[in-house]
């Protein structure tokens, strides 16, 4: 026991978890948290930003990029409000990540006075949005609060997860006990009979098709094992792609896999909502919860998941597990393969001629795989070139490629990156984002200098939000409306910040600027200028109809 404040607890209790990085905007409600990391800045480092959205972001890219665990520390209220959006991100995208934030003094908590940050349930909002939320009462509280929000955070299926404390209690001391680190809830094995269940519909199946999401991320050596002993193709969408490498036979994209997807009569979801066969190759408008002719074997972790759509072959396990025990399974039982892998890779041919169509984004983007390397992050963002990516970009390692998933929070993509370099300092990571996204967090450029954080962030600047602008060009005669956008000039606008900076204008000249802004090994943004209305629209390769 020693005599520690609240926020000291905290610190030491993330210490004891392994957190190396907070990400933070210290305010008068948390500076007891924040002298507390400066007390331990040997061990844990602070990071701050220039708008608390940035914060919660650059917890998710570090999150997402490494499968641990993103801390963020905003002041409470219209602080922590800022927040939400990558909140919802984390959540969307099971990426697990800590809020930790301040609250009005005890004293005014829930007494409605207007106290400064004052909201009318704090707590409530956070529980809403986050897999787990507690607030934390006393000091000798803190470490146990800390490790069961972690555990939520981690365990099971990942999310976030938030604490908070209020702005007298976090300055407060107490006789507290020694930190440890928290115990991350196993899922239960595999069942017997569940696994038996799955057998029996593979045997049975001719032409299965594996569905990848951000569950199976951890298990990419079990599902290539499963793939090759059904020589199934394994298809991933957004985050649930390289869990099978694209270089790999096996390995598909969404464009080649919809051209075997007339003939696939059993789905196998490992880890994944199965949004591209329910949503985007069903219906947007209608919530299927079967697909004719087909069968589906769902392998997750959250019972919840299993109730969402008509499973034939539920299997309850983390995904490695569940995988695992299927192919031992399929083993005992001699099951003899029948793929095509001539079919498959027909398949990939096809679609790899067809998506050269999408200009300019493809040309771009084949400079961007030619140079960087294998296990370089690509950070996507919602623009024509990121939309392009879902099919266009080869994804050849797990978490390589970094997305918004479901939310598609606007925005989100740059300062992602800034901490998935954070996580990753001695891997290239590029963001590729729009104009109008970019423009969401451009002050953190401001950060990746201070920081000195080395992003190579690449704005395909077409004057629009050029999705909304095309609707409204095509579905809603021409009426265009908050569609059209005024920019700087991005490449001065960068030099301004101290960020190394070029200007493109074409996949060639890509090319050199990338190599020399990636050997600089800082912050760089290379401005590619778009003629407005020139992009061909990805979307037929994303939104198909049987």
């Amino acid at each position: 026991m020693s005599e520690r404040t609240t926020g000291e607890a905290i610190v030491d209790t993330l210490i004891a978890n392994g957190v190396d990085t907070v990400f933070g905007l210290p305010g008068a409600q948390t500076y007891p948290l924040f002298d507390a990391l400066y007390r331990r800045r040997d061990v844990i480092r602070t990071i701050g930003a220039r708008h608390e959205q940035a914060l919660a972001y650059m917890a998710f890219g570090y999150a997402r990029s490494t499968g641990k665990l993103g801390v963020y520390a905003p002041v409470p209220g219209p602080g922590m409000l800022n927040t939400t959006a990558a909140m919802c991100t984390a959540y969307g995208a099971c990426a697990p990540t800590l809020c930790i934030t301040g609250e009005v003094p005890s004293d005014f908590r829930g007494k409605g006075r207007g106290h400064l940050h004052e909201l009318p349930d704090q707590l409530s909002i956070l529980q809403l949005l986050t897999r787990h939320a507690r607030h934390i009462e006393l000091p000798q509280d803190a470490p146990a609060a800390i490790n069961q929000a972690i555990a939520a955070a981690m365990g099971g299926r990942p999310g976030p997860a938030a604490v908070s404390v209020c702005w007298d209690t976090l300055g407060e001391t107490a006789a507290i006990g020694q930190c440890i680190a928290a115990k991350i809830p196993s899922a239960p094995p595999p069942d017997a009979t569940q696994v038996s269940r799955c057998v029996r519909l593979i045997r049975e199946a001719r032409r299965p098709m594996i569905f990848t999401g951000s569950g199976a991320l951890h298990a990419a050596a079990a599902v290539q094992a499963l793939a090759e002993r059904l020589q199934a193709p394994v298809v991933g969408f957004r985050n649930g792609r390289g869990v099978v490498g694209q270089d790999r036979p096996l390995g598909l994209d969404i464009a080649a896999a919809w051209h075997l997807w007339s003939e696939v009569d059993l789905m196998i979801g490992i880890g994944t909502r199965l949004e591209i066969p329910f949503m985007f190759w069903g219906s947007m408008m209608k919530a299927h919860r079967s697909l004719p002719g087909r069968k589906l074997i769902r392998i997750d972790i959250d019972p919840a998941e299993m109730d969402k759509l008509d499973t034939d072959g539920p299997l309850l396990a983390d995904a490695e597990a569940g995988v695992r025990a299927l192919v031992a399974a399929l083993d005992a039982a001699g099951y003899v393969t029948r793929g095509e892998p001539g079919k498959i890779a027909e398949a990939r041919e096809r679609a790899a001629i067809e998506i050269r169509r999408v200009q300019p984004q493809m040309g771009y983007l084949d400079v961007l795989r030619e140079v960087l390397p294998r296990d370089g992050f690509l950070v996507e963002e919602l623009c024509q070139a990121g939309f392009t990516s879902y099919f266009g970009w080869p994804v050849y390692e797990p978490r390589t490629y970094v997305s918004c998933g479901y939310q598609g929070t606007l925005g989100f993509g740059f300062p992602a990156a800034l901490g998935v370099k954070v996580a990753n300092p001695d891997r290239p990571v590029v963001s590729i984002t729009g104009d109008g996204g970019f423009m969401f967090a451009m002050p953190e450029l401001s950060t990746a200098v201070q920081y000195g954080i080395g992003v190579v962030t690449v704005v395909f600047d077409n004057s629009a939000f050029e999705n909304v602008r095309r609707d409204q060009q095509q579905r809603f005669g021409g009426r265009e409306i908050g569609s059209r956008l005024l920019n700087p000039d991005f490449h001065d606008l960068a030099r301004t910040f101290g960020v190394e900076a070029y200007r493109v204008d074409s996949p060639t000249t890509l090319r050199a600027a990338l190599q020399r802004a990636l050997a600089s090994r800082g912050p760089a943004l290379i401005h590619v200028q778009v003629t407005p209305t020139t992009e061909i629209s990805p979307w037929s390769f994303i939104l198909r109809n049987q």
